[in-house]
């Protein structure tokens, strides 16, 4: 494969939607929006979480937090080849699609798959610091959208939908262990948005630099255009 003209991923994509200005400075000119501190826990846990349902494959079962939801009833099983799954959780290679026509290269690095059938489904974890509102999982629809789109693209079928496992922290035992409560959020997917955003980012890339977004702090602050 050839050098692609710009790597994009869902995050980058998320940026686009909320400021294509800042987008467009952080892939054509190498600007990026100052960097703010990230907590390091969401990083353990997504390892150690990973590692926690990679033991339950081996064994064809699926791990306790899944055992009584709706997916475990329809037949679900955790995904088992293991070296297509670690190339797709890579955070350097992932699931890809090029467009040939821009050189443009899309990719996302999932945190684990369900099989359903001959059909995949997308599982992610999140990790909050409290229960979820009504609203959390929407946050996520455009993540899920694009895993949805990559892995069609790449020619296998998919549900139309996908699963979100959130973990919050519930309470601290006597001993010092921390307890946490998961709870399992179904998300209707639609791959061809997940296109259309693709492509938006296509158009904006292949442009010249957008005028600032009202919206955007970062753009008051560099200045309008």
């Amino acid at each position: 494969m050839n050098k692609s003209t710009y790597k994009i991923s869902p995050s980058s994509l998320n940026l686009m939607l909320e400021c294509p200005r800042c987008f467009w400075l952080q892939l054509v000119k190498k600007e990026r929006r100052p960097d703010t501190p990230f907590p390091s826990l969401p990083s353990g846990m997504d390892k150690v979480l990973k590692e926690h349902f990679d033991r339950f494959m081996e064994k064809g079962e699926l791990p306790p937090e899944l055992k009584e939801q709706e997916c475990a009833n329809d037949g679900c099983k955790l995904f088992n080849d293991k070296e297509k799954l670690k190339i797709w959780r890579s955070n350097f290679k992932g699931i890809e699609l090029l467009d040939k026509k821009s050189n443009i290269l899309l990719h996302g690095a999932v945190d684990n798959i369900l099989k359903k059938g001959k059909k995949l489904i997308v599982l992610d974890y999140k990790t909050r610091g409290f229960p979820l509102k009504e609203d959390t999982h929407e946050h996520y629809i455009n993540q899920m959208d694009l895993y949805n789109f990559l892995l069609r693209e790449n020619g296998y079928q998919t549900e139309d939908y996908t699963y979100l496992l959130f973990y919050y922290p519930n309470h601290v035992t006597e001993t010092g262990e921390v307890i946490f409560d998961t709870k399992l959020i179904k998300i209707k997917t639609d791959p061809k948005r997940g296109e259309k955003v693709f492509k938006q980012a296509i158009k904006i890339l292949q442009g010249k630099e957008p005028k600032a977004s009202k919206e955007c702090g970062f753009c008051k602050i560099r200045g309008e255009k």
